[in-house]
């Protein structure tokens, strides 16, 4: 086990909930729209840093040289292998990227351990493995703005994301870049709205605001993209 994994109660804790959710995500396109413009992947090699059960390697081996999901937690492992065979996925962590120096152009990290302050041994291993040019991308949630921000804000789990302030300050201080992308979840049935919500925040907070929505499937959510260049 790597020392510093920390256990994902949502993705690893149910996984195939976790599955619904992601589906939900920006239906749109509106993040995938973004994400290109902040660091391009096509015919580059790309790393997806704490990948989980895998749900986006597909779509970074639909145009780029090369894909690796690196995760630590191994109960995630063998979803990751098997979702897409254009895909390599190693066992690794931030702290510890099983790859050498100077050996891929991008890594993306989606809600996965920067979470600052405390995130300085991290980035510099990624910043390590990147090469000159590469560009990380840190895809966060939107504090700010957003259904999903005033649920987090209530929800006793906010302490695990930090302060939206504290986290600005961390990533300016390091030159990184910072976008804003406002979006959605639109999810097939209520069910899987409730069962996602459920999964995300304590019961009376995702039971309180479905009580107050009854007739929702989806509700406003946004990101930050977060880019550092090596």
């Amino acid at each position: 086990m790597f020392p510093d994994f920390a256990w994902a109660a949502n993705q690893a804790g149910d996984p195939d909930v976790y599955e619904v959710e992601n589906a939900a995500i920006d239906p749109e396109g509106v993040l995938d729209a973004a994400l290109p413009g902040v660091a391009p992947w096509a015919g580059r090699d790309v790393v997806d840093l704490g990948c989980g059960s895998g749900f986006w390697l597909p779509g970074y081996a639909r145009t780029a040289r090369s894909v690796i999901g690196v995760e630590p937690d191994p109960s995630l492992l063998d979803r990751a292998r098997a979702r897409d065979p254009r895909a390599r996925v190693l066992p690794g962590s931030a702290e510890h990227i099983p790859l050498p120096d100077d050996s891929v152009d991008v890594v993306h990290a989606r809600f996965a351990y920067f979470f600052p302050p405390g995130c300085d041994p991290g980035l510099a291993e990624v910043l390590r493995v990147l090469r000159p040019g590469g560009t990380l991308v840190a895809i966060d949630n939107d504090q700010r703005w957003g259904e999903f921000a005033r649920l987090l804000a209530v929800s006793p789990w906010a302490a695990a994301q930090g302060r939206a302030d504290v986290t600005d300050a961390w990533w300016a201080e390091r030159g990184a870049r910072r976008r804003t992308v406002r979006s959605a979840w639109e999810f097939a049935t209520r069910a899987d709205l409730e069962a996602v919500l459920r999964l995300e925040f304590p019961p009376p907070v995702a039971d309180g605001w479905l009580r107050e929505h009854p007739d929702r499937t989806g509700l406003t959510y946004g990101y930050v993209l977060f880019s550092v260049s090596a």
